[in-house]
């Protein structure tokens, strides 16, 4: 019983250790919520589709408030309101 117990301890010593590490972005496989929200939003623009654009800019500030994404809706957004207040057509 010593000798198995000696043997993985002697194992587990000749492991390489490994440690934590941050997870590199580029080899992410998948999207947070908010990533592919911004992501549609961008798309929605590259397309010339405004309303859909801005319904999920809209949705993004309301669901994920502390998102990274979150202030540059909110400044796309107020942009778009003060353009229509002051009769400019929509984008």
């Amino acid at each position: 019983m010593r000798a198995a117990v000696l043997a993985a301890f002697l194992a587990a010593l000749a492991a390489p250790m490994q440690c934590e590490r941050p997870a590199d972005p580029e080899l992410r496989r998948e999207e947070t919520p908010d990533e592919a929200l911004h992501g549609l939003a961008e798309r929605f623009a590259a397309e010339g589709d405004a309303p859909a654009r801005l319904t999920t800019l809209t949705y993004l500030v309301e669901r994920y408030p502390n998102s990274r994404f979150a202030p540059q809706a909110r400044e796309e957004l107020a942009k778009e309101k003060a353009a229509r207040s002051a009769g400019a057509p929509a984008p």
